[in-house]
């Protein structure tokens, strides 16, 4: 098998898919309301389906990798998508067209479970720190390409290409994949997918502080920059005052910033260490957020200062991403797959949380806004903060080796 020189890209490519499956086809929803004589309330829940089914196999997904390869399982992964997304393309219903959804969300959130355990098994170190921070570089790109594409596909031919194209792109990266990609999880070291060593791998899991804190570290800096993504339409819309052609007022200075921070990662993983990565993202997270809510303390929300923050977020929150999710990945190098998944779907659970109940509430005024960030940078911090506490702790107490 020829090692492919690009592995970051594919990495990113499979993790795509996820967040393609949403973005692509939310420009195509008036036209699919009347090609398949449905209400907006059907395709809404199409697209609610897929959510939940992607949080549930977010749950299962790892511990399929750690006991039948990561290759193997993405690969069946990638198959099943690519069927899902030609039966979507097909489909002569709304009723018909949610069963297909619900099977692309449970099928594609593999590659990003199972692309963080690939790095991991493959590289530690500044080298595993550089790939991730590539992998997020490329991924970042998925929520500005997604929309654009998906609203020229159904420009020019109709909203079934949208799904088309989610399948052939599927079995692209099947075959990419199939040549390219070995497989990084050796037969000696894979655990069973039996309900009872299951059941104690995830109680090993969720029962570990550190693998709980790095949790929240990384899900409550991710929601600060989320909750601006969830309340796009009434921040854009109604506290900026900007049509609806001009979000990416908001969405490309927050991408551009998750791509420089992790650039900035990879640039840095070879000369600091991954605490001091994590102490800097930080610091810039909390320059961000202090700076947000003085600048709409004072003045009512106007382009560009109202977005400049968001910005600032995004590069520390990408710059401290890598090292917080390599930290949790050595915690379990047994079962890095299932670590995986269970960070991912407590992201998951919280970005629900945000979506559907804290961006409504906060989204009546710019202010609000930036109190919410500040609040779910701080949860962030203090689980940051805990856990930099508790490697002391555990340092302090280690055994001196000279003594013996």
């Amino acid at each position: 098998m020829r090692p492919l020189p690009f592995l970051p890209l594919l990495l990113a490519g499979v993790s795509m898919l996820a967040p393609f499956a949403i973005d692509t086809y939310l420009p195509a929803f008036h036209a699919m309301e009347r090609g398949l004589n449905a209400t907006p309330l059907q395709l809404q829940q199409t697209l609610s389906l897929y959510l939940l089914a992607f949080a549930f196999m977010l749950l299962f997904h790892g511990a399929l990798s750690d006991a039948y390869g990561r290759r193997a399982v993405m690969l069946a992964n990638l198959v099943l998508f690519a069927v899902a997304s030609a039966g979507g393309a097909c489909s002569d219903s709304v009723h018909t067209l949610t069963l297909w959804r619900l099977l692309q969300g449970l099928t594609g959130g593999a590659g990003i479970v199972i692309g963080r355990a690939v790095i991991r098994d493959l590289h530690d170190g500044p080298a595993a720190q550089r790939m991730m921070s590539q992998v997020t570089m490329w991924f970042a790109l998925a929520p500005a390409i997604a929309p654009i594409l998906g609203g020229f596909l159904q420009v020019h031919q109709g909203w079934r290409a949208i799904f088309w194209f989610m399948g052939a792109a599927s079995l692209v990266l099947f075959l990419l994949t199939r040549s390219h990609l070995p497989e990084t999880l050796p037969a000696a070291q894979r655990q069973a997918f039996r309900p009872r060593p299951l059941l104690r791998s995830y109680v090993e899991v969720l029962g570990d502080r550190r693998f709980l804190l790095i949790c929240v570290a990384l899900a409550g800096n991710f929601s600060g920059f989320f909750l601006y993504i969830a309340s796009a339409p009434a921040f854009v819309g109604t506290l900026l005052h900007q049509p609806e052609t001009r979000y990416a007022w908001l969405f490309v200075p927050g991408i551009a910033g998750v791509s420089l921070g992790a650039w900035w990662s990879g640039r840095v993983a070879r000369r600091w260490s991954r605490t001091r990565a994590i102490r800097t993202g930080y610091a810039v997270m909390l320059a961000a957020v202090v700076a947000n809510l003085v600048l709409n303390a004072i003045w009512l929300p106007q382009l560009p200062w109202a977005v400049l923050p968001i910005m600032v977020y995004t590069i520390g929150m990408s710059l401290a991403a890598p090292g917080l999710t390599l930290s949790l990945l050595d915690l379990f190098p047994h079962i890095r797959g299932m670590a995986a998944s269970l960070q991912n779907f407590t992201a998951t659970l919280l970005n629900a949380l945000v979506a559907g109940v804290i961006s409504p509430l906060l989204a009546v005024s710019s202010l609000h806004l930036a109190g919410g960030m500040a609040a779910l940078h701080l949860a962030g911090l203090t689980a940051g903060v805990a856990l930099s506490r508790l490697d002391q702790r555990a340092l302090i107490s280690a055994p001196d080796p000279r003594a013996h």
